[in-house]
């Protein structure tokens, strides 16, 4: 069975935040893993990625004060640009087991508006995946 010591982990401060993080703590207490928490912030100007950056900071924060409070070891990322290509970006640079992320769970007009990191994710990415999908 493969070991997951270093996982990856999508933030897109969004309600389902809590869904995988939740799971992905789980699996850090049972296998002494680190979580890396990655938020790719994707703005148009450079005021807007500012505020995002900040924004997101702050989210990260708070999470990563909550999970040490549990026992686990976390690290904050966050990068700018393409959501999957910079996923795919940094799992090509650093030595990862797995990734994880929630699914927005949107119908057909969702992904044509919004798109699916998750789908283009699933075609691409060269690491386990898992992929949660939070119960309306």
């Amino acid at each position: 069975m493969p070991v997951y010591r270093e996982i990856l982990v999508a933030i897109d401060c969004s309600e389902v935040d809590e869904v995988i993080l939740n799971h992905a703590a789980a699996l850090a207490h049972k296998l002494d893993a680190t979580l890396h928490l990655l938020h790719v912030v994707h703005s148009h100007t450079l005021d807007q990625d500012r505020y995002l950056r900040h924004r997101s900071q702050t989210i990260l924060e708070g999470y990563r004060i909550k999970l040490q409070a549990e026992g686990i070891a976390v690290n904050i990322l966050i990068r700018s640009g393409e959501p999957e290509t910079e996923i795919l970006n940094e799992i090509e640079e650093h030595p990862y087991d797995l990734f994880a992320m929630a699914t927005h769970g949107h119908r057909l007009p969702g992904r044509i508006m919004f798109g699916s990191v998750s789908r283009m994710l699933r075609e691409k990415i060269p690491i386990p995946l898992l992929l949660v999908k939070p119960e309306h």
